[in-house]
């Protein structure tokens, strides 16, 4: 439902919505490069999110959408020349689920999970060990962009869902640049199609149709205030191999992956999404709509038979797009 998510990003110093694994609203999780309690606010928005807390959520949204992001690193080591990547920078990496991928995905190399919350540095390196990963797996605590320049070099850089936290995002790309050795490839995750989760029209009861439509358009607008209140924010259009390029990388390719889990959803799927229709709520999203108010309130009931946990019309579908650029 967001227009931009996460499930994976957590290591920027500005704060910024969740979803990694850290998504704004409903829609996306994958964790990497948000930072917390910075406390900027809009109105009466606060921008400001205690990744620790959120740990759990980032971790099991990052889970859900495994499969799509294994299909985006497979993509993104076939256009490695040969040997591979040595060394893969995760940034933002959040709880860890992409970083233990990553490392699975590219056999021969350290990944680096690079992060500002210690909660989720920890989780990672309990995830790595539990799958045998921790010779290979290592932690970074380190607030970006500041800290970019000592991170090393790298073979693979993956910044997902994580460079819409930093205020320059153009100098955020230029900072990676740097790291990254020749032949190397950034790969940036960003944007796709928001997440869908139900009918458009939820029944007698549930309030005028289009719901989720209403409220993808009211986070627009709460995502937009979000980037104004980052430090040193720079207004920038979104084309993002442009940008790529205008970092002094040349694009190498954009390709978007489907998650599609249909109706009806499963329980782990179910529950998530209360959590993320309690945040709208929470935001007031809403907006005095009466109708709307009463529609989430009973979503996230769970007792309710229209509810998220009950209805047999719940499913997820929603496409990331990653593009990607090398140093020659």
């Amino acid at each position: 439902m967001s227009p931009h998510d996460d499930a994976h990003t957590t290591a920027v110093t500005p704060a910024a919505a969740t979803d990694n694994g850290h998504t704004h609203g409903t829609g996306h999780a994958h964790g990497h490069t948000h930072g917390h309690s910075q406390g900027h606010t809009h109105g009466n928005e606060t921008f400001d999110f205690d990744w620790g807390v959120l740990s759990t959520q980032l971790e099991q949204e990052a889970e859900i959408r495994h499969p799509l992001y294994r299909q985006a690193a497979e993509w993104i080591a076939g256009l490695l020349p040969a040997p591979g990547a040595r060394r893969v920078l995760d940034i933002g990496s959040g709880p860890g689920v992409v970083s233990v991928l990553l490392a699975d995905v590219f056999p021969a190399a350290e990944v680096v999970a690079v992060d500002a919350t210690p909660e989720l540095l920890e989780r990672t390196a309990a995830r790595a060990e539990l799958l045998d990963l921790g010779g290979r797996v290592s932690t970074r605590l380190a607030e970006l962009p500041d800290a970019v320049d000592t991170l090393g070099e790298a073979d693979v850089i993956w910044a997902g869902n994580s460079l819409h936290h930093l205020g320059d995002q153009l100098a955020a790309l230029e900072g990676f640049t740097r790291r990254l050795r020749p032949g190397g490839v950034l790969a940036l995750l960003e944007g796709g199609l928001s997440a869908r989760h139900l009918p458009r029209d939820l029944g007698v009861g549930m309030g005028r149709p289009g719901l989720e439509a209403r409220f993808e358009a009211r986070l627009a607008e709460w995502f937009g205030a979000m980037r104004s209140e980052l430090p040193g924010a720079v207004r920038e259009t979104e084309d993002w191999p442009a940008l790529l390029r205008a970092a002094g990388l040349e694009p190498s390719g954009t390709r978007s992956f489907l998650l599609d889990i249909p109706a009806p959803a499963p329980l782990v799927v179910r529950e998530q999404l209360v959590r993320s229709f309690t945040r709208l709520r929470d935001k007031n999203l809403a907006e005095g709509a009466a109708d709307d108010q009463e529609a989430l309130d009973r979503l996230v009931d769970p007792e309710d038979p229209q509810g998220l946990l009950k209805r047999p019309d719940v499913f997820l579908l929603e496409a990331r797009t990653v593009h990607t650029a090398r140093k020659i």
